[in-house]
């Protein structure tokens, strides 16, 4: 009996590998973009259910982001607490509508160190009670819990180290 497996029978083998991960890389990229656009779709219903149109959703997913601290327009992003590319003219637009206060940095004059408004605390608790709420039920009403969460983000952290490496190290 031959037992050699032969050559093509191996490339055929990985080519269908290939494209099993293939589809399923995207389809996990497709769920990530759908994803936050289903969070900043959440926030929104819940602006919108308490009649407030002042804030959009991605503002007050930013103004949540912030808290308590005080930072630079850069640490926003690489914090990760901005996906925009155009987090300046959040930053500005909530600065105008009294969300955000801002000043140059005493160190660097060049800076503008940034920190919530009374206004802009009052937005942040709002997303924090919604994730409050989310959390009171995601396990009995999403059938999502600890494990499930524990597995999924362990695994988006390797996608972000993966990402990151890929940008590091010019992979």
């Amino acid at each position: 009996m031959n037992t050699k497996i032969k050559p093509q029978a191996v490339s055929n083998f990985r080519e269908q590998q290939d494209l099993g991960i293939r589809d399923l890389y995207m389809e996990s990229l497709h769920l990530v973009e759908r994803l936050h656009r289903r969070l900043l779709d959440v926030i929104k219903d819940e602006f919108d259910r308490q009649g407030r149109s002042d804030v959009n959703a991605v503002q007050a997913l930013l103004l949540f982001n912030i808290g308590n601290s005080e930072l630079t327009a850069g640490e926003l992003r690489s914090r990760g607490y901005y996906l925009g590319s155009n987090v300046s003219y959040n930053v500005k637009k909530l600065v105008d509508l009294g969300f955000i206060n801002h000043q140059r940095s005493r160190i660097d004059r060049r800076s503008v160190r940034i920190s919530l408004t009374e206004t802009g605390q009052d937005i942040a608790e709002t997303v924090a009670k919604l994730y409050e709420r989310h959390i009171a039920s995601i396990d009995k009403v999403g059938g999502i819990g600890t494990d499930e969460f524990t597995q999924m983000n362990k695994l988006l952290t390797r996608l972000d180290r993966f990402w990151n490496d890929q940008i590091l190290y010019r992979l």
